[in-house]
């Protein structure tokens, strides 16, 4: 049975490669790689093939080659590279894999910094948001950009974000006699134009004025800003965060975020999830961009906009809470119902009942298992020469699985 060995070059151009790689590239009838890793090897007698852009030939010319064949790749093939692409498309028996150093592992080594707590991020052919939502959820990140999400693109939509606080190492032509490493921030990444094969490395640094809270539950009411104190109480957040039983890797939707006290909590609940906090409230916005810095939110992004109208281009959620309906709650149960996972919960916030009755009547008439909660606060008044307890309007708590 023939092999085809997929050989990773490092940064070092025909000296990186190991001795058994060297080997079965002299030994190989057909050489396949970008311009680039063919150049490497001018007296390389067999046949060589570029892909850099007949990549969807690649597959048709190794099934066919009945010779030895060796596909050249950057750094580690199953890193960002064509190793993936391959074993979606030949057999995996087929395939042996020769790994060398990658451009992201050789920057860390120059700017002396330990990369295993790092999040790796290609943003080839991607999103810029989805690149990002990874950026601004990590502590340490290594991006892999192209021509269009350029370190720049990326700096802009970071700022645009209000998260400016890390320190950007812009590592350009490694390996190269052209190799240069700037060190900067966000706001200068902004500013420079990048050589094409670039790695950049962001470092997170907390920005003076933005505490960096310790991940707890019941974060007292106080430590947020709001527009006329309207915020879901302390003592409510948490019950309800127990109701909606998050997990690390959900997709939550906040529906009437207010100050987004609620989001902000479970942000630290879903180290792995993606938040939305939806609000039609301008004021109320703005507070809750102002919340999601001070306690440095990391899954959260807001959606402006009146729901439902505003909920068609999120991703479908396993967890939706309720905070406020703008009169609307039937239209947007309606919309919630149509996207939320089977077993997906609803959790929704009522004061008054009328809007109880309402979501009850709605839920019974979709199926859902309902459970409703009636919480009551008494907090001790501060500052005052009595003890004296000071009663806060009850709550209904309504959870509803959908089957």
């Amino acid at each position: 049975m023939k092999t085809i060995h997929v050989i990773g070059a490092g940064i070092a151009g025909q000296e990186g490669f190991t001795p058994r790689a060297q080997e079965l590239i002299s030994q190989a009838d057909l050489l396949l790689g970008a311009e680039r890793l063919l150049d490497l090897f001018p007296e390389f007698s067999g046949e060589k093939v570029n892909i850099d852009k007949n990549l969807g030939e690649v597959v048709e010319t190794l099934q066919s080659a009945d010779c030895r064949v060796v596909v050249l790749a950057s750094g580690d093939p199953l890193f960002f590279g064509i190793g993936r692409y391959l074993l979606r498309n030949l057999p995996d028996e087929l395939i042996e894999f020769l790994p060398n150093v990658t451009s992201a592992q050789y920057a860390f080594a120059k700017i002396r910094e330990p990369w295993d707590d790092a999040v790796f991020v290609s943003a080839h052919g991607r999103q810029l948001e989805e690149a990002v939502d990874r950026i601004v959820a990590s502590d340490k990140s290594a991006i892999l950009t192209d021509e269009v999400n350029t370190p720049a693109a990326i700096a802009a939509e970071i700022l645009r974000r209000g998260r400016s606080g890390y320190r950007a190492y812009l590592c350009e032509d490694l390996g190269t006699e052209q190799e240069r490493i700037r060190t900067t921030d966000i706001k200068g990444l902004v500013e420079i134009d990048a050589a094409p094969l670039n790695v950049l490395l962001l470092i997170k640094e907390y920005e003076a004025g933005v505490s960096h809270y310790v991940p707890t539950l019941g974060i007292p009411d106080d430590e947020f800003v709001t527009v006329k104190k309207l915020i879901t109480k302390e003592e409510i957040r948490v019950v309800t965060l127990a109701k909606l039983k998050l997990r690390h890797d959900m997709c939550l939707w906040d529906i009437g975020a207010g100050s987004g006290s609620i989001c902000i909590e479970a942000d630290h609940l879903m180290p792995n999830g993606r938040i939305f906090a939806v609000e039609r409230n301008e004021e109320c916005r703005q507070f809750i961009k102002e919340n999601l810095l001070k306690f440095n939110t990391r899954h959260v992004s807001l959606v402006e906009g009146t729901a439902p109208e505003c909920l068609d281009e999120l991703p479908d959620p396993d967890r939706v809470f309720i905070g406020g309906s703008g009169g609307h709650l039937w239209e947007i149960l309606d919309a919630v119902d149509q996207r939320l996972a089977s077993n997906g919960r609803i959790v929704l916030n009522a004061i008054t009942l009328d809007t109880l009755t309402a979501a009850n009547e709605y839920f019974g008439n979709a199926g859902y298992q309902v459970e409703v909660v009636t919480v009551n606060i008494s907090r001790t008044r501060p500052l005052s020469d009595y003890k004296m307890f000071e009663a806060y309007n009850p709550v209904y708590i309504l959870t509803a699985v959908k089957d």
